[in-house]
C-alpha cells in the first residue's frame, strides 16, 4: 500500500486531450513497488504491476452508518416493470389493467394538455424572435420618443421653476383636466379668502375712523390750545415792546446829533 507524498507521478499519454498518469509507489509494509495507471477511457484506475487489484463492497451498519433496506427490490422493479414494490420493499405483480390505465391517463395528459402548451409557447418564442432586428427598432424608436416627451417636460418645468423662483426639489404635477381643475378650485378659494380679509380690514379701519373722543381727551386738547394761543399773545407783545424800545432810541440819538 502506498501513499501519495512518496509516490512517483509520469505522464505516459493522452486518451484524446485527457492525459494519462502513472503513479509508481513503494509499500509500507515491504521494499515492494506497485504501479498503477488511470484509465480516462473506462474512468477507472489499472494495476499495472507489482500488486492485484480487490474489489470490496461497502457495508455501511459496519462502518457506522445506517443500513439501506430495499435496494435489491428496487433495482429488480427498474429492470422489470411488471413487477413492483410494497412499503416492506418487497415485490409484489402489477395490476396490468391498472398499469394501462395509468398510461393511458398519461398519454392523453401529453396529447391533450402538454403538447399544446409546448406548441402555444413555441409560437410565441417565434413570434417575438421572428425578427430581432424589427423588434429592436421599434423598441429603440419608442424609448427615444419616451426620452423626447420627458426632456420637453422637464425644460417646461424648469422654466416655470426659474419664473417664480421654485425650488429645484419641487416636483410639479402632469398638466391634465384633473389638475387644471384642481388649480382653478384652489385660485377661486384663495380670492374669496383675500377677499374677505381685505373687506375686514376696511372695516377696521372705518370703525377707527368714527370713533367718538372722549371727554377727557377733549378736556385736555382744550387745554392745550389754550396754552399755546396764551403763548402766542404774550410773544406778539414781548416783539411789539421790543421794536417799540428800539424805535425810542434810535429817534433820541437822532435828535441828539442835530441839536
Amino acid at each position: 500500500m502506498g501513499v501519495r507524498y512518496n509516490a512517483e507521478k509520469k505522464k505516459i499519454g493522452n486518451y484524446y486531450s485527457t492525459p494519462i498518469y502513472s503513479f509508481r509507489c513503494k509499500c509500507h509494509l515491504c521494499d515492494g513497488w506497485f504501479e498503477i495507471q488511470t484509465d480516462p477511457k473506462n474512468t477507472r484506475y489499472v494495476v499495472v504491476s507489482g500488486a492485484r487489484q480487490k474489489n470490496e463492497d461497502w457495508n455501511p451498519e459496519e462502518n457506522g452508518g445506517f443500513a439501506v433496506h430495499g435496494m435489491e427490490a428496487s433495482l429488480h422493479s427498474l429492470l422489470t416493470p411488471s413487477l413492483s414494490t410494497d412499503t416492506e420493499g418487497t415485490a409484489v405483480p402489477t395490476d396490468p389493467l391498472a398499469a394501462l390505465e395509468k398510461t393511458t391517463d398519461a398519454q392523453n395528459h401529453l396529447t391533450k394538455v402538454e403538447a399544446p402548451r409546448l406548441e402555444s409557447l413555441q409560437a410565441l418564442s417565434e413570434h417575438y424572435n421572428a425578427d430581432p432586428y424589427v423588434l429592436s427598432s421599434k423598441v429603440r424608436k419608442r424609448f427615444r420618443d419616451v426620452k423626447k416627451v420627458e426632456q420637453q417636460k422637464q425644460k417646461a418645468d424648469d422654466d416655470i421653476k426659474n419664473r417664480y423662483g421654485l425650488p429645484d426639489s419641487l416636483s410639479l404635477l402632469d398638466e391634465d383636466e384633473g389638475t387644471n381643475k384642481e388649480a382653478k378650485e384652489e385660485w377661486k378659494r384663495g380670492q374669496r379668502e383675500l377677499s374677505a380679509a381685505k373687506e375686514t380690514h376696511k372695516r377696521r379701519r372705518l370703525t377707527v375712523g368714527v370713533m367718538p373722543i372722549p371727554s377727557s381727551s377733549s378736556s385736555i386738547l382744550s387745554t392745550t390750545m389754550t396754552r399755546s394761543s396764551n403763548s402766542a399773545d404774550s410773544l406778539r407783545a414781548r416783539i411789539l415792546e421790543n421794536t417799540a424800545r428800539r424805535t425810542k432810541s434810535i429817534g433820541r440819538s437822532v435828535t441828539g446829533a442835530n441839536g
